[in-house]
């Protein structure tokens, strides 16, 4: 089968088209899956510079897949060749990923896709829809009526966000890099977008919130956007990150005097310690996404199609970080 191999740690031009093995069931519940598309994630650029499993290589990356169940195990009972799946599984290097014709999947890991909407859109979706769901509402503990501001609101788990949170019944605020972004955010639903080159998003919220702060930060930026979010969080408020934290003493002061939860977001947990009923929960959300897309309730931007053979070149358009929504990856039927 034709397969995207990255061939060592590096820059995008480690990632080569091959021909490999379609790979065999592993377990009487697993099935194989002929891939139809592959969502591209930030994740899967810093996996080629410092891969999880250097001893590994080469291997084939993509963690999001979507495609047509072709063979089933003997215990699968979920599903049955013919069936539309898509899931979050394999790309990190210890199981085969969905650059590819081909891949593996666990039943129990895989959703049905949503009625209504394309493979393609369907490949996008369960990276950013588990780390969006997890953060706001398993990790962030967000409620109705409760306030929250979501950083980097147009990027691929940003735009799902700003979607669940309205869907939860809260008030979102929310930062983008343009004029143009916030008027596709603010179309999304969010509340208030600011444009953080154009204003101090902290002084704004605490403006907007009459100085109170927002119940909930969700970062998805890093850098200094995490501890300057500390003064425009409510007092006894949550803090969720998906980057390595970066503050200085006064920021954590002031988070510490504001009693603040500073909360870490690793979708990737449960796949690099071998937790099957967290997997099996991250599933669930895929299939909660569902329902929420087919009453027209959940929308995934996909922004760019490209065939499998240039899989380097979305990596560049990913790095060069403009773009909005998701990258997809279609692979020839």
């Amino acid at each position: 089968m034709k397969a995207i191999l990255m061939t060592a740690a590096g820059g995008a031009d480690v990632l080569q088209l091959a021909d490999i093995a379609i790979p065999e069931l592993p377990s009487p519940n697993h099935m194989r899956v002929k891939l139809a598309a592959a969502g591209i994630n930030p994740l899967d650029t810093k996996l080629r510079k410092s891969p999880f499993f250097p001893d590994n290589l080469p291997c084939v990356l993509g963690c999001d897949g979507a495609g047509i169940v072709e063979t089933v195990g003997d215990a699968v009972h979920r599903f049955e060749p013919g069936d539309e799946v898509y899931f979050f599984n394999g790309g990190l290097g210890k199981e085969p990923g969905n650059y590819a014709e081909y891949t593996v999947v666990h039943q129990d890991f895989a959703a049905f896709t949503p009625r209504h909407a394309t493979l393609e859109e369907a490949a996008a979706l369960p990276l950013a829809l588990i780390t969006a769901w997890e953060s706001l509402l398993d990790r962030g503990s967000l409620l109705e009526g409760q306030s929250v501001l979501i950083h980097g609101a147009a990027g691929g788990v940003g735009h799902l966000a700003v979607q669940i949170a309205k869907q939860a019944g809260a008030t979102v605020l929310a930062t983008v890099g343009s004029r143009e972004k916030a008027a596709w955010v603010t179309a999304l639903g969010a509340d208030r977008v600011f444009v953080y080159r154009d204003v101090d998003f902290a002084t704004a919220v605490l403006d907007w919130t009459n100085g109170r702060g927002v119940d909930l930060v969700f970062d998805t930026v890093g850098g200094d956007t995490f501890g300057r979010s500390f003064a425009c969080t409510k007092v006894y408020g949550r803090v969720v990150s998906l980057l390595q934290w970066t503050c200085n003493p006064e920021e954590m002061k002031t988070a510490r005097t504001r009693n603040l939860a500073l909360i870490h977001e690793l979708m990737l947990t449960p796949t690099l310690m071998d937790m099957h009923e967290q997997r099996v929960h991250q599933r669930r959300i895929l299939e909660e996404g569902s329902r929420l897309i087919e009453a027209d309730k959940l929308k995934i931007k996909v922004s760019h199609v490209l065939p499998l053979e240039q899989a380097a070149q979305a990596h560049t358009m990913i790095e060069e970080g403009h773009t909005v929504g998701k990258i997809v990856l279609k692979i020839a039927q």
